[in-house]
């Protein structure tokens, strides 16, 4: 027997912001699952900024999304039926067919997760992709050593929060930028960041040099822009950045200057460094060992935004990128 299901596709590419009118609500009947897959029921999934860029037309990292196909992205569910090795009916699992409710897809696309006494999102956030990537790009691309200042920007979104949480947990001072009085309060109050502070209100690189008046040796960057520009004034001798995102240019649609300082690079010898994600999964099993441990005894704090039903995830994700999340944005099906 088929069954029936709802998924989200992509009706028009965005040209600046996206708008809702560029999603659209699809009714399909998906197969029973064959051989070695599964058929799983979406419980979560989850919006994250990347997804914008797959939006274009444009040759990247990761192939578009198609107009008129469904998006996909991260997704935790239960199984419902199984026809591969290793994972059964009530299994929880994490794969890469969000945007819809439910999925069937080869058992080696599906990696099953002990969710014992931690929130089946957690996985999608802290747990997940952004955990995955606060980690290896803290430490294995800014090379996260002793007395480092760390400075990072976006701090209350879900890479963010947990970078710097990772940084504090290993005894270094730690900075964030946030969008809000009440995101910078969750930072300082809640997380245990050092400083913080509202970058609108006021200059970016004057509110740094007050927060880090001896400077800073690594940035995470999840901005770009200004908040770049700041960093480099802002960096030691042989600072790094950790180039993770740059969501302040993400529905641009005219090229943002670049950081008019650039020739400080050469004079503190800076390093800085773009990375994906996917070039560091074999880091996974040291986020989980090292990571959730500290979320179950409250070391680690996370914050989610939930929005409810498949039919708001658009909405969910045009607020994502307006800033609207404190922590990971996710939507419960």
């Amino acid at each position: 027997m088929s069954t029936p299901t709802r998924e989200i596709r992509l009706a028009a590419r965005p040209h600046g912001e996206p708008k809702p009118t560029d999603f659209e609500l699809a009714e399909v009947e998906l197969p029973d699952p064959g051989e070695d897959q599964v058929l799983i029921r979406n419980t979560f999934m989850s919006v994250d900024p990347y997804m914008r860029g797959r939006m274009n037309d444009v040759k990247s990292y990761t192939p578009p999304f198609q107009l008129g196909a469904a998006l996909d992205g991260g997704a935790v569910g239960e199984v419902v039926a199984s026809n591969a090795e290793g994972l059964a009916v009530g299994d929880v699992v994490v794969h890469q067919l969000g945007w819809r409710e439910h999925a069937v897809l080869a058992g080696k696309h599906v990696r099953k997760v002990d969710a014992d006494g931690i929130p089946e999102s957690a996985f999608l956030g802290v747990l997940g992709m952004p955990g995955l990537t606060a980690y290896a790009g803290l430490l294995d691309v800014a090379g996260l050593k002793d007395g480092d200042v760390v400075f990072v920007s976006g701090a209350a979104g879900a890479v963010g929060s947990l970078a710097g949480q990772i940084a504090k947990l290993r005894g270094h001072t730690v900075i964030g930028s946030a969008g809000s009085a009440e995101k910078v309060a969750h930072l300082r109050d809640d997380l245990g960041f050092d400083q913080a502070f509202n970058y609108k209100d006021g200059s970016v690189t004057e509110q740094l040099v007050a927060a880090a008046p001896d400077g800073i040796d690594v940035y995470f960057d999840n901005v770009g822009g200004d908040h770049l520009e700041a960093a480099i004034d802002a960096f030691n001798l042989h600072g790094r950045a950790a180039l993770c995102g740059m969501i302040s240019n993400y529905n641009a649609t005219e090229p943002n200057p670049a950081p008019r300082n650039m020739m400080t690079l050469v004079g503190k010898r800076i390093t800085l460094r773009g990375f994906i994600v996917t070039d560091h999964g074999a880091r996974v099993k040291d986020l989980i060992a090292e990571v959730a441990p500290a979320v179950a005894d409250g070391r680690i704090q996370f914050r989610e935004t939930v929005r409810e039903g498949l039919e708001n995830a658009p909405q969910a994700f045009i607020d994502l990128l307006r800033g609207a999340n404190t922590g990971k944005m996710v939507v419960k099906l």
